[in-house]
């Protein structure tokens, strides 16, 4: 690992890292600057890829955008520099949400470093997870990788996670029936894919999953209407396993700590062996998004839920050429 001004290639290596993350539909809203002078990565959002129907006030483009983020960061820390970070930096530039600076070692940050090997094994899964619990020690850190972030991650049991369930069966039947729901799912699933390299973005069919053909886990079901060649249907976990992604505000910078948290998230969950998937679902509605919030407290504003388990790994999906996101400007 070397600490000198990184080269080109040492660059596109790093951008390459950073795409890696998850983002609603994989539409990858990203666009990465990177100033030689300064050693400093401008973090952008792609607004032409944003989704207005199912996220018009582009929460879950940030979301993304903070994913990447955090991956760039894992990715600066593994190569030997310190990444100073800076959230929305500019308010004259609200597309510019973020700034990494490579600096020497220092900070808090070298834990993350850990994290790489994470950052390319980890795939949605939308398949079967085992009913086995996930353990205590496991969940806590689950969680303390979460308020490294400054966000909150709980475990909704009993009452709270049937009610958490049913809200998602709630926006799920309504996303069946909504148009609007269903033309993004038409612009940004690729039933035609059959492999990551027929596509740069997008789910393909192959990373659909089986349809459900019962059990409780919230499962989004990326065909709609649609049929799906050769795609089959299976029983899901009876007791899903999910966790909420909570902050205390519902602001860009809050959305881009919950995107940050939850990479961070994932990444240790896939070293700790778990699988993922996403269902946010509820959140794509107002009235059904804040009955989520933490029901002791009645504050909190869920960013994000994801199901964990032990289960299959799910494939890779398509990533854009890392030309078309990186500009290197002197």
């Amino acid at each position: 690992m070397s600490r000198h001004v990184p080269s080109e290639e040492r660059v596109t290596d790093l951008v390459y890292d950073a795409a890696a993350a998850p983002s609603m539909h994989n539409a990858q809203p990203w666009r990465f600057r990177y100033f030689q002078g300064s050693s400093t990565f401008h973090v952008c959002a792609d607004l032409e890829r944003a989704i207005p129907h199912s996220d018009p006030d582009d929460r879950a483009l940030h979301l993304g955008c903070g994913g990447a983020l955090l991956n760039l960061r894992v990715a600066v820390v593994h190569e030997g520099w310190y990444p100073v970070t800076r959230l929305l930096p500019d308010p004259a530039d609200p597309a510019l949400l973020a700034t990494v600076q490579l600096t020497g070692l220092g900070g808090g940050e070298s834990d993350l470093g850990v994290l790489y090997p994470a950052i390319h094994q980890r795939h949605s899964s939308r398949f079967p997870f085992e009913e086995t619990e996930i353990p205590q020690a496991v969940r806590k850190a689950l969680s303390d990788a979460a308020r490294r972030e400054g966000v909150e991650l709980t475990w909704p049991a009993s009452w709270h996670l049937r009610e958490v369930l049913e809200l998602l069966a709630e926006a799920e039947a309504r996303n069946l029936t909504d148009r609007g729901a269903d033309q993004d799912l038409a612009e940004w699933t690729r039933l035609d894919a059959p492999s990551v390299n027929m596509a740069a973005d997008g789910v393909p069919g192959y990373a659909f999953g089986p349809r459900k053909r019962g059990g409780k886990a919230p499962m989004r079901d990326f065909a709609g209407p649609r049929q799906a060649a050769g795609r089959g249907a299976a029983e899901f976990e009876r007791t899903p396993q999910l966790a909420l992604l909570s902050t205390t505000h519902d602001r860009p910078e809050d959305w881009l700590r919950a995107g940050q948290a939850m990479e961070r998230v994932l990444l240790l969950a896939t070293i700790e062996g778990l699988s993922s998937s996403f269902a946010t679902q509820a959140l794509e509605w107002t009235d059904l998004r804040w009955p989520l919030r933490d029901p002791l407290s009645g504050t909190g504003c869920t960013q994000v839920v994801l199901r964990l388990g032990y289960g299959p790994k799910g494939p890779s999906t398509p990533r854009r050429p890392v030309p078309d996101v990186l500009d290197i400007q002197p």
